[in-house]
C-alpha cells in the first residue's frame, strides 16, 4: 500500500508533479527514480526484508508513481495497474454477488463491456442512467446499491456530471462514488474535494501523454478502502511493470505544462469547429453553447483537448478521417500527437448498435483528441479535411 509523502501535500501542482512520491536515489543521488528491474528480492535472514518481498506485490519503480499521482489527486493512496480495464476490474472486486450499481449510461465502451459481458454474469446488477440529471440517479438507487459510477465529461459525447451531486446521492444510500478522471486529468479537476471515494484513469492517456505504454491507476484516500485495494492488487496481479510505470512517472512530470497546451488548443479548435460547422454539431464543454458550460466552469479548472463532431453521416465521417494529414486516425487519446477516431467502429464498436443510436453515437460522430502541436497547424488540417 503507497501512502503518499506528508510534505508533498505542500506544494503547488507543477512542484507535486515533478517531484512528489520521488527522492533522490540513496545508493547514486540519481535525480531520476530507477527502474527496479526485479521479479524479487534478496532477505536479509527468515522473516527479514527491506520492505519488498515479491515484485507483484510491491515495486519502489510503481510506488514512486503510486505516491506521484496520489499527491496529484489529493488523495492518500495509489495503486497502479497493468491497464485502465485492468484497474477498473480490480476496483469492482472489492463488490460481490448481488451488489447493484448505477452507471453513466454513456461510460467508455471498454467499461460498458466490462460490465453488461462480464460482471453481469457473476451476479452483478448494473442501472444505466442520464447522470446529467441528478435525480435519475437517485430514481436508480436501490438499497443493494454499492456505487455511483460516472465517468466525467464522458466518452464520446462530453456530457457532465454533478460530482458533488452524485457524491452526496452515494453516501445517503451508503454506497461509494467511483469517478473515471482520464478525459480531465488531475490537472482539470480533482474529483475527492467533491466527495469521490476513488478515482480512477486509464494511465495510458493524459498521465502518460507519449502514447508509449499501457497502464491504470486508481486513488483512494480512506485507510480501510486502501487496504482492501492492496489485497486485491497483490491477490489479482493486474500489476505494471517497472517500465511502464517509469514512463508515466516521466510523463506525470509534464502533466501541468501539457494540459495547459491541450486545454488551449482545445479552446480555439472548438471555437472554430462550431463557427464552421455550427455550435450544436460540436460538443465542448468549454464553448458557452455547451448545456452544461456552467457546470464545467464550476468543477474544472479547464476543458481539455476532448472534442467531439456530428459530421451528419458515415460518409461524411469517412471522408474527414481519410483526409486529416497531421490528426492521425487512431484509438486512444490524450498523447502529444493529435488523433481522430470513429467511436461507432472504434472505442464504441462493443455497444450495441441500438443502445449507440439511443444515446447519440451516430455513424456521423468523430472524436478528436487535439495534442499539443500548433493550433494553426491543426486547423489548417481540419479546414482542408472538411473542405
Amino acid at each position: 500500500m503507497t501512502k503518499i509523502f506528508d510534505e508533498d501535500m505542500s506544494a503547488a501542482f507543477g512542484t507535486r508533479a515533478i517531484h512528489a512520491g520521488q527522492r533522490p536515489d540513496p545508493l547514486s543521488g540519481a535525480i531520476m527514480t530507477p527502474i527496479y528491474q526485479t521479479s524479487t528480492y534478496v532477505q536479509e535472514a527468515l522473516g527479514v526484508n527491506k520492505g519488498y518481498e515479491y515484485a507483484r506485490g510491491r515495486n519502489p519503480t510503481r510506488e514512486a508513481l503510486e505516491r506521484n499521482v496520489a499527491a496529484l489527486e489529493g488523495a492518500k493512496y495509489g495503486f497502479a495497474f497493468s491497464s485502465g480495464m485492468g484497474c477498473l476490474d480490480s476496483i469492482m472486486k472489492l463488490f460481490r454477488s448481488g451488489d447493484h450499481f448505477v452507471v453513466g449510461e454513456n461510460v467508455y465502451g471498454g467499461t460498458y463491456r466490462l460490465f453488461d459481458k462480464i460482471l453481469r454474469n457473476y451476479g452483478m446488477t448494473f442501472s444505466y442512467v442520464d447522470t446529467r440529471d441528478p435525480q435519475l440517479i437517485a430514481d436508480a438507487c436501490t438499497s443493494a446499491t454499492a456505487a455511483i459510477i460516472i465517468e466525467t465529461p464522458t466518452n464520446p459525447l462530453m456530457r457532465l456530471t454533478d460530482i458533488q451531486a452524485a457524491a452526496d446521492i452515494a453516501h445517503s444510500h451508503k454506497a461509494l462514488l467511483i469517478v473515471d478522471n482520464t478525459f480531465a486529468s488531475p490537472y482539470l479537476q480533482q474529483p475527492f474535494t467533491l466527495g469521490a471515494d476513488i478515482v480512477w484513469h486509464s494511465s495510458t492517456k493524459y498521465l502518460n501523454g507519449h502514447s508509449d505504454m499501457i497502464g491504470g491507476i486508481a486513488l483512494v484516500d480512506d485507510d480501510d478502502l486502501a487496504a482492501r485495494v492492496q489485497f486485491i492488487l497483490n491477490a489479482s496481479g493486474a500489476v505494471p511493470g517497472p517500465m511502464d510505470a517509469w514512463l508515466v512517472l516521466r510523463g506525470t512530470k509534464t502533466l501541468h505544462l501539457r494540459m495547459e497546451r491541450h486545454d488551449s488548443n482545445g479552446r480555439e479548435i472548438a471555437a472554430w469547429l462550431a463557427s464552421r460547422m455550427g455550435e450544436d454539431k460540436v460538443f465542448y464543454p468549454g464553448l458557452a453553447s455547451h448545456p452544461q458550460h456552467a457546470l464545467a466552469v464550476k468543477q474544472m479548472k479547464g476543458f481539455g483537448g476532448m472534442i467531439s463532431v456530428e459530421t451528419g453521416s458515415r460518409e461524411a465521417a469517412a471522408r474527414m478521417l481519410g483526409r486529416v494529414h497531421v490528426f492521425s486516425l487512431a484509438e486512444s487519446l490524450g498523447g502529444v500527437e493529435s488523433l481522430i477516431n470513429h467511436p461507432a467502429e472504434m472505442t464504441h464498436a462493443s455497444v450495441e448498435p441500438a443502445r449507440r443510436a439511443e444515446l447519440g453515437i451516430t455513424e456521423g460522430l468523430v472524436r478528436l483528441s487535439c495534442g499539443v502541436e500548433d493550433v494553426g497547424d491543426l486547423i489548417a488540417d481540419l479546414d482542408q479535411a472538411l473542405a
